[in-house]
């Protein structure tokens, strides 16, 4: 599975959305699950599933799926 996908399935669970959610074009507090709480369970789970860790620079910053795929991409290549 692609980082992509990988990162767009953590997205979905972490934040318990449903299909009608654009998650690729989704950005902090577009939603309502996606809050600083949800930031939170969304950093641990990303994580988590690609046994990285964000420092808190990053944390702050990941303000979009997209950022967010960057991010990862620079640390575990794509």
């Amino acid at each position: 599975m692609e980082l992509k996908d990988r990162l767009r399935a953590t997205f979905v669970e972490a934040l318990a959305l449903d299909g009608d959610v654009d998650v690729e074009n989704l950005k902090y507090r577009d939603i309502d699950e996606w809050d600083s709480v949800g930031h939170m369970g969304l950093v641990a789970a990303i994580e988590d599933e690609f046994d990285v860790q964000f420092d808190t620079d990053q944390v702050i910053d990941m303000s979009s799926f997209k950022v967010a795929e960057d991010m990862l991409s620079d640390m575990v290549g794509k």
